[in-house]
């Protein structure tokens, strides 16, 4: 007996048997079961995902000689007929090769007369897209309403090809591409029933290679079987599959975490020389980064055998999510400019040494300022650099509650005599000058009265004051991912060591762990000591991002009276018959 490949040999006969489509598999079973049956099925997706394979099974569930069941028997002489491919009441037309309108009518002539064996008559239409005008004209008719001995079952790579007079008469299902673990555990079980023996890492690289086709994914097999003498191995597979070992795309981000810009450019040329192409290797690097974002995220949905799994989790550890973001809008953007570079090589070096330029220093983000560090930012900042700095005392705030979405809370000056008792206490803590803002300061020194500060030798700080303006002083703080979280909280009161916020129960959801540590390091950073938070859901509070959403209503209703009440625009209205559209109004 001649061979028969692995696509068609183990081509799914039964719904419990196909893989990766439970969604249509579960809607289909059910109206089997029920009797509510639809004259017309349309099935959508890329290629190699099961369209045809439903099809097929659908027509012998309608034809069994059991009757109309979900778990068509496969021994009955329709069943077997339909998967051999001889079933005289199953019409398969591939669309593609029959375009025209006379074909269509031939087809729908026939359709009149009643089934020769089966119970219903079903044509299946493949390519369905592919007809013409004039021919989906023709079937309209007859799919609307189809003699009740008839049923049609179309399937299509481009349904937006389709016209939505076909679609509208159709019950649609979109199938969906197969996942990557899912090719691998089938390709595992007939591996495993074939006894051919095989290795992991080789699966993954097909099913990379197969991109949710399981069809492709079957015949890469065949291929890597012919390929490595009835086994299947990674090797093999990679040379076959002319794979090249991506371990250049590690050192490259291991080269920007180190700032090592003579090994970035060391390694494009290498990679010049390879012959690589430096789109592929920009999208090649953005996938990369993305499944460590997901290693960073949730660790544990990265497979156990997968090849670069330490890898991965190594880099999430390493490099802040940031950096992460930062490389990947990079990279994303290098890929899409690429053909406007003076070469290739031009453009991917640039998008590595953009990476680089704007990789944040993690060293000197943590550096301690000293005071003439402090000096040195006010001079450097001409907004700050009439301040006069001797003249500031340390500020203590009332410790009582302040509502963000009150006035700017009283501040009083006060002597520090407990800290100069104790030089070894924690330091007075800054808060926001009512004058220009200090961006960075020192850490602050002690500080007491004019007199004390001769006698003791202390120097006076360059504290930054904080007035209770929560809106205001998230402009100046480097808040990242913990961004979200900061608008959605709404200040309730604060001392010199707390902070305490109230959220809605709507955004509760953002008070993760990693959120509030961003946020408290964002507030040490600014402050230049640790604030701690706490944080408490409300029913309604009144935070940032809803002050921001109605200064923005405000201002589009304020454009839109504008618009409404303008003499042109009446003008128009009234000797014109104009109409105002209301989404095309934007306040200036």
């Amino acid at each position: 007996m001649s061979y028969q490949v692995l696509a068609r040999k183990w081509r799914p006969k039964s719904f419990e048997t196909l893989v990766g489509q439970d969604h249509v598999v579960r809607a289909l079973t059910n109206a089997l079961e029920q009797n509510r049956l639809h004259h017309a099925y349309l099935f959508t997706g890329t290629r190699g995902v099961g369209k045809t394979t439903v099809a097929r099974i659908l027509a012998k569930s309608l034809n069994c000689e059991k009757g109309i069941t979900a778990k068509p028997c496969g021994v009955c002489d329709a069943c077997t007929e339909i998967d051999r491919g001889r079933f005289v009441d199953l019409i398969e037309v591939d669309a593609a090769s029959n375009t025209q309108v006379d074909a269509m009518r031939d087809l729908l002539d026939n359709a009149q007369y009643a089934p020769t064996s089966g119970r219903f008559k079903v044509y299946i239409i493949d390519e369905v897209h592919m007809l013409s005008k004039s021919a989906f004209n023709a079937m309209l008719k007859t799919l609307e309403e189809p003699p009740a001995h008839v049923k049609f079952i179309l399937a299509t790579t481009d349904p937006q090809k389709v016209p939505v007079t076909v679609l509208s008469r159709c019950l649609q299902f979109n199938l969906r591409q197969m996942s990557g673990t899912s090719i691998i555990e089938h390709l595992q079980n007939i591996l495993g029933q074939e006894n051919i023996p095989f290795e992991p890492t080789a699966l993954h690289l097909i099913a990379r290679a197969a991109a949710g086709s399981m069809r492709d994914a079957l015949s890469l097999t065949d291929q890597a079987i012919a390929y490595g003498g009835q086994t299947v191995n990674e090797s093999e597979v990679r040379a076959m599959l002319g794979a090249i070992d991506q371990s250049y795309l590690y050192q490259l981000i291991n080269a920007l975490l180190a700032k090592d810009g003579a090994s970035l450019i060391a390694q494009a040329k290498s990679m010049e020389e390879r012959s690589l192409s430096f789109e592929v290797a920009l999208n090649d690097l953005a996938q990369l980064l993305h499944q460590i974002a997901v290693a960073q995220t949730v660790p544990d949905s990265i497979a156990d055998d997968l090849p670069e799994r330490n890898q991965l989790l190594d880099l999430a550890q390493r490099i802040s999510p940031e950096t992460l973001q930062l490389y990947y809008q990079i990279a994303l953007l290098g890929r899409r400019d690429i053909s406007l570079a003076p070469d290739e090589f031009a453009g991917f070096t640039m998008s590595l040494l953009r990476m680089l330029a704007f990789t944040p220093s993690e060293s000197e983000a943590k550096r301690p300022l000293t005071k003439n560090s402090t000096s040195n930012a006010i001079t450097a900042n001409p907004s700050v650099a009439n301040i006069n700095v001797a003249n500031i005392s340390t500020p203590v705030i009332e410790t009582k509650p302040a509502m963000a979405s009150q006035p700017i809370v009283q501040a009083q000056i006060v002597e520090a005599t407990e800290q100069q008792t104790s030089p070894s206490s924690e330091k007075s803590y800054s808060q926001q000058v009512t004058a220009p803002t200090i961006q960075e300061v020192a850490e602050p020194a002690l500080v007491s009265s004019s007199e004390d500060t001769t006698e003791q030798g202390f120097e006076t700080a360059n504290p930054i004051q904080f007035n209770g303006n929560w809106r205001g002083l998230l402009d100046q703080l480097k808040l990242g991912l913990a961004r979200n979280l900061a608008l959605n909280s709404a200040l309730l009161s604060y001392d010199e060591n707390t902070m305490r916020f109230a959220v809605q129960d709507k955004d509760k959801g953002l008070l993760s762990p990693m959120y509030q540590d961003k946020l408290s390091a964002a507030l040490q950073q600014h402050f230049g000591r640790k604030i701690r938070l706490e944080f408490s859901v409300e029913g309604s509070v009144n935070t940032p991002a809803k002050e921001v959403a109605h200064e923005k209503a405000v201002a589009q209703a304020g454009a839109e009276s504008a618009i409404e009440e303008d003499g042109f625009v009446q003008a128009l209205i009234n000797e014109f018959g104009a109409t105002i559209i209301q989404n095309s109004i934007k306040p200036v």
